[in-house]
């Protein structure tokens, strides 16, 4: 519960003058691709990076950095007030203990009676240490359910960080390195999940060019290696090699380690007695590579630790708190561990002494920073439940029933990117058999039967998986099927599972869950297992999923949603819809009789022409070592005392280990898949005539010379094998007319945590509505009574009853659907601002809102560049339309761009709008021998008073004639 004062004072915060990261939040918000939860996630982030320096949360809250009780305002001795005035830690302690949970039931009655009868003898401090597992690091966790995008967040988090790291290098709030650990056990899970980390678009939380210019720093190694190099007469771990050669560690940033945590930190540790064996000095060759690569691994500085699905960690957290400590102790690398769970619960309640006579427990994990509920995901980002329990006692009855279910729902269902909905059963022990026995020999049987019921090919839609047993081995493309069921080419429509799939399994398109029998799944993990279902398929889409249970799984599902989300199965199946705002809207188009706009784009079509044959028949050594690949420089290296000497390159030394085949390797893999290693191969004899000219023998080992430049080295070879290619670009102009409105794509109802997002508010849209089919019209005793109202002088009265029936004022010049959705406020007010302007009411002008992509037309296609060498940079949508009609037609329009501070660093954007002041404006004006449009741009960081001003001028400018 302490997530909670952490929340409200981080409200607080960015609601203040001191927050220096509002720019950042709007641009994340502006930019869509983020969750809800993700972006709060991000502010939480920020705010203890930024506000609290990253500091431990038994230091920020002793220290009251959370503190937002007035003491005045509490009926307390005046012993007691003085002593809350003047021990922050005291008051902290107290506003915890009154804070209130979901169901409005009192964190501890009795702790907060203790501190107001016995603050005195209370340690308060001390309290706060052993609260937070007492830990002299940073330790964060963030509790997200299933489905919210943890792994993306990880990598917001380290993109953010090392944003902040770039621009301050020896502020210690900011990590420069990372490493991410999966606990053991779900490393076959876990870890492949993990490595989408990649796929992150720096873009959707950084503009550029610093996306970009982070993106290239950023250097990702997936430890996941655990066999020795063949022929070799030493073990070696390679896990070691792949972090050894990102050495020197003093400047090191922006590496990125991908592992599980057993593999790496946690394997050969032991825990005796209660005391840490870490076999330091042992002679074992195990235990001599796990030591090497720990050791290896706490000297990478300001590196940040992140742990996914930290729960299961209990045993584990044990022995990498003690990792942790001795890498502090030694070295002092550590920035921060951050946790990620979607249930922020322990084993066991972990007390805490609070005086000789008071002690309390929680299962909540205390450092619990951030926390979203289940219940809210539900129509957000996770499919609504729908749950079924069966009063049957035959487990195959209820595998039985719940499939016919699911086929007569959800047979025919397709998603987006052609994905089939499909069903998991997860089978456990039956009939004295094994699981996978029970599973091949009475289960499938079963479910085939229905499925051929339902005319599907048992064969082509039933994937058994397990790891097989003596009677049953498992099939080797059993498991590229379970590793595919989220293409469009799977054909599977029921998985069949033992063992597999209770957590960590990603699979969008997975639309229902059976657990017939006690054992399907482990007892704890009845709710992990169910909501396995729930991961949404299509972003904004209301979607549904089945979950047949058993009375037992059904009571442990529902302890489990009590115990830690404080609901019950009904509120579960229920959803967050009652917190949901629901939204009507509504076309206008016919009524406002809007026309499409036609106006002129540019196309270019480029022709690739062949200037040069690539050289590789008869390459040279010249033709690689190139005058520009020699170095001449005094150079910095690090000699293997880790000291660091300069250097004349022109005496040739070793720098990085160097070998043949992993030399190709970097090679092929630098050309983005241009260039594959076979082609590298046909040509073996010359390139080894090239490794071995810039590389060194020394001590029966090879390194790469100090006097090349291997990145231009490699440059120059993969420049052997291409062909030397020119681009020649012709340009059209053609025409082009679009619907402001693609009223296909306008979904009513929508959903929505954020109704202020809309605008105009509901109310005011319902009464446009009526008001346009002539049903807002006062009866005879309404108009009776304004009449009377009027005659009376009740002014305030006859406003009220003129309000009653009429809608907006200038309806009739905007809203061609209802309501926008907005982007930011800024949005809003300044469509407000613009329809009250007396400069556009007396030229009739109108305006539309076109920001929404998916909802309009009116794209203008850009380019950058000249002297027949344009580079297609991407379509642009202008946030509004300022237009005035002639002949039934859009005449003229104001394109207007609303932007906040942060896209003036934007080169996209910026080359962009480039295009559309200069060419695209004068592309139409030559076409339609007027000028037929005008760019204004607008930023947010402007006061009121000026936007106005440069809206009215522009207004005034462009539209002088119909004044």
């Amino acid at each position: 519960m302490f997530y909670k004062m952490i929340q409200r004072k981080r409200d607080m915060w960015y609601s203040s003058s001191e927050c220096t990261v509002n720019e950042l939040i709007s641009y994340i918000i502006n930019k869509g691709e983020m969750r809800d939860v993700q972006i709060d996630a991000i502010k939480t982030y920020l705010f203890l990076k930024i506000a609290c320096g990253s500091r431990p949360l038994w230091e920020l809250f002793s220290e009251g950095y959370f503190n937002t009780v007035n003491v005045d305002d509490l009926e307390v001795t005046a012993s007691v007030r003085k002593t809350l005035q003047s021990n922050p830690a005291a008051l902290a302690l107290y506003e915890y203990s009154t804070l209130k949970n979901e169901k409005g039931e009192q964190v501890s009655e009795k702790l907060e009676k203790a501190i107001i009868t016995d603050a005195a003898n209370i340690n308060f401090v001390d309290i706060f240490k052993t609260i937070f597992y007492d830990v002299s690091y940073t330790d964060y966790l963030f509790s997200l359910p299933m489905g919210a995008g943890k792994t993306y967040l990880m990598a917001a988090f380290i993109y953010l960080d090392l944003y902040f790291a770039a621009n301050e290098p020896d502020n210690n709030a900011f990590a420069h390195n990372f490493i991410i650990f999966a606990p053991s056990g779900l490393k076959s899970s876990v870890v492949p999940s993990l490595k989408t980390i990649q796929k992150f678009n720096p873009l959707w939380v950084l503009p550029d060019p610093a996306a970009s210019e982070i993106k290239r720093m950023i250097k990702f190694e997936i430890l996941d290696q655990n066999k020795a190099e063949k022929r070799s007469n030493k073990t070696k771990n390679p896990n070691v090699q792949k972090i050894a050669a990102h050495q020197p560690f003093d400047q090191l940033m922006g590496l990125v380690a991908i592992t599980n945590a057993e593999k790496v930190i946690l394997d050969r540790v032991e825990v005796k007695d209660g005391q840490i064996s870490l076999f330091e000095q042992s002679d074992d060759e195990k235990d001599r590579q796990a030591n090497e690569l720990r050791n290896l691994i706490g000297k990478i500085p300001n590196m940040s630790i992140f742990i996914d699905e930290v729960h299961h960690a209990s045993t584990d957290e044990i022995k990498l708190r003690a990792v942790v400590n001795d890498w502090i102790k030694k070295n002092c690398t550590i920035n921060s561990v951050i946790g990620f769970s979607g249930t922020p619960y322990l084993e066991k309640a972990y007390p805490v002494a609070i005086s000789e006579r008071l002690n309390i427990k929680s299962i909540e994990i205390a450092n619990t920073v951030y926390y979203y509920p289940l219940i809210q995901g539900i129509d957000n980002f996770l499919k609504r439940p729908v749950v079924k329990i069966s009063n049957q006692e035959y487990s195959l009855q209820i595998i039985e029933n719940g499939v016919r279910d699911f086929l007569n729902t959800y047979k025919d269902k397709i998603y987006e990117e052609s994905l089939t909905a499909k069903l998991g059963i997860y089978c456990g022990k039956g009939n004295c058999k094994s699981a996978i026995d029970y599973l091949e020999e009475e289960v499938f049987p079963c479910v085939a039967r229905v499925a051929e019921d339902y005319g599907l090919d048992p064969k082509e839609t039933i994937l058994k998986f397990h790891q097989g047993n003596k009677n049953h081995p498992i099939l080797a493309e059993s498991k590229l099927e379970f590793e595919a069921l989220d293409k469009p080419f799977s054909k599977i429509r029921i998985v069949l599972l033992v063992h597999i799939g209770k957590e960590g399994w990603d699979c969008r398109s997975l639309t229902g869950v059976i657990l017939s029998q006690k054992g399907d799944c482990p007892t704890n993990m009845v709710l992990q297992t169910s909501c396995r279902c729930l991961r949404q398929v299509e972003k904004g889409k209301h979607e549904s999923a089945l979950i047949w249970l058993n009375q037992f799984n059904a009571e442990k599902l529902n302890m489990q949603l009590e115990q830690q989300h404080h609901i019950s199965i009904k509120e579960f199946a229920q959803g967050a819809n009652k917190a949901d705002t629901e939204i009507k809207r509504y076309s206008r188009m016919e009524y406002l009789k809007l026309p499409k706009m036609d106006y002129y784009q540019l196309k270019v079509h480029y022709d690739s022409i062949i200037e040069e044959n690539p050289k590789i028949f008869n390459p040279e050594l010249s033709d690689v070592i190139t005058p520009e690949s020699k170095l001449s420089a005094i150079i910095k290296i690090q000699d293997f005392e880790q000291r660091l000497l300069d250097t004349d390159v022109k005496k040739e030394v070793a720098t990085d280990p160097a070998n043949y085949n992993h030399w190709l390797y970097d090679i092929s893999r630098e050309s983005f898949g241009m260039l594959p290693v076979s082609a590298l191969r046909e040509y073996d004899e010359f390139l080894r005539r090239v490794f071995n000219e810039i590389t060194l023998l020394k001590n029966g080992v090879r390194y790469f010379s100090s006097a090349f430049n291997i990145r231009t080295i490699n440059q120059n070879i993969r420049r052997l094998f291409c062909e030397k290619r020119d681009l020649q670009t012709t340009e059209e102009v053609v025409p082009q007319d679009s619907r402001l409105l693609k009223i296909e794509n306008l979904l009513s109802p929508v959903f929505t945590f954020e109704p202020d997002s809309y605008y105009p508010p509901q109310d005011v849209t319902e009464k446009i509505i009526l008001e346009d089919k002539g049903q807002l019209k006062p009866d005879k005793k309404a108009v009776q009574m304004m009449q009377l109202a009027e005659e009376t002088g009740n002014m305030d009265i006859l406003q009220q009853l003129k309000a009653k029936y009429s809608s907006h004022p200038e309806k009739d010049r905007s809203f061609h659907y209802l309501p926008y959705k907005t982007d930011s406020n800024f949005e809003k007010v300044l469509l407000e601002q613009v329809l009250t302007l007396a400069s556009a009411k007396k030229r009739k002008l109108e305006i539309y809102y076109n920001g929404d992509k998916a909802l309009t037309e009116f794209k203008i296609r850009c380019y950058k560049g000249s002297g027949g060498h344009k580079r297609y940079i991407g379509m642009y949508t202008p946030d509004f339309l300022i237009i005035k009609r002639k002949d039934g037609k859009i005449n003229k329009a104001i394109i207007v761009e609303t932007k906040g501070g942060l896209y003036a660093k934007d080169e996209v954007f910026q080359s962009k709008r480039a295009f559309v002041e200069k060419e695209f404006i004068e592309i139409n004006e030559n076409q339609a021998g007027y000028p037929r449009f005008k760019y204004l741009y607008l930023e947010d960081s402007l006061p009121e008073s000026e936007l106005i001003t440069r809206t009215v001028s522009a207004i005034e400018d462009f539209f002088e004639e119909e004044a």
